[in-house]
């Protein structure tokens, strides 16, 4: 979404254990995914780390205290806002380890690309590997959103496919045997069903066979047909979906946010 807050709310995916990827801590199976081999419904809050850094030991503490279990945690490439350092993000990762929460880190700067100035996945990618050594090692605990809404309206499905096939091989490539989690297309919400259209063929393409798919919802989902319908085409796919971020409304539009918790717990989606 092009507006962001400190913190909002997101649901994810039950997570189920893959003889595949049994060199990571977190594993994709199909629709689920395990962590530390038991199912894991992930409960938590995103953190605009990236811009208010000074308040993420307390947000991360005060997450903690409401029964979550993880949490998304806004990082920057130094694309479009100041650099993450790495130092800050073992430091996140220790603060989450800590209060007991599962990690989702994600590069903000590529949101909208395409629509609008941004980083490309490529330029997130080299982010990741700039700092890999503080990663490697985390599979435990860390999930890697490669890039935060990397394409916006009017992109090809190529684009978005050949984009993330493209960066989940460097990323295998440079030693990351992480989950990584994959956003959606226009702004995240995939109204073009594009990411729903083309998760198969990206999921085929990771040797590894450990992508978490992440859909903004937002006014695109202002009814429960619309969020069944799009819920339900993962779950008979078998992918592993998570509603990576959503709201009661957006720019003055409706969210059905009771239908997305409905439907994820329906479908052990979160």
């Amino acid at each position: 979404m092009k507006v962001t807050k400190l913190i909002k709310p997101f649901a994810a995916l039950v997570l189920a254990l893959s003889a595949i990827s049994s060199s990571a801590g977190i594993y994709v199976s199909g629709s689920t995914v395990y962590e530390n081999s038991s199912p894991f419904v992930m409960r938590g809050v995103n953190v605009a780390h990236a811009w208010y850094n000074d308040k993420t030991a307390n947000s991360l503490s005060d997450i903690a205290k409401t029964g979550a279990n993880s949490l998304r945690v806004v990082l920057a490439s130094g694309k479009l806002w100041s650099r993450t350092p790495e130092s800050q993000v073992v430091s996140i990762i220790s603060q989450a380890k800590a209060n007991k929460l599962i990690t989702v880190l994600e590069v903000h700067d590529t949101t909208g690309y395409g629509e609008q100035t941004a980083a490309t996945l490529n330029e997130a990618v080299d982010y990741w590997i700039s700092i890999k050594n503080s990663l490697i090692g985390q599979e435990d605990y860390v999930i890697i959103n490669i890039g935060n809404e990397p394409f916006g309206n009017g992109q090809s499905a190529s684009a978005w496919t050949d984009g993330h096939k493209n960066a989940i091989s460097r990323l295998r490539a440079a030693g990351f045997k992480h989950a990584l989690m994959v956003d959606a297309a226009n702004w995240g919400q995939d109204w073009q069903n594009i990411m729903r259209d083309n998760a198969a063929s990206v999921l085929a393409s990771d040797p590894q066979k450990n992508v978490i798919f992440s859909v903004h919802m937002y006014e695109v989902y202002g009814s429960a047909s619309t969020i069944n319908s799009y819920m339900a085409s993962f779950k008979n796919n078998g992918l592993a979906l998570v509603v990576g971020e959503f709201a009661a409304d957006h720019f003055g539009s409706n969210v059905d946010e009771g239908a997305i918790m409905s439907y994820a717990k329906q479908y052990n989606y979160g």
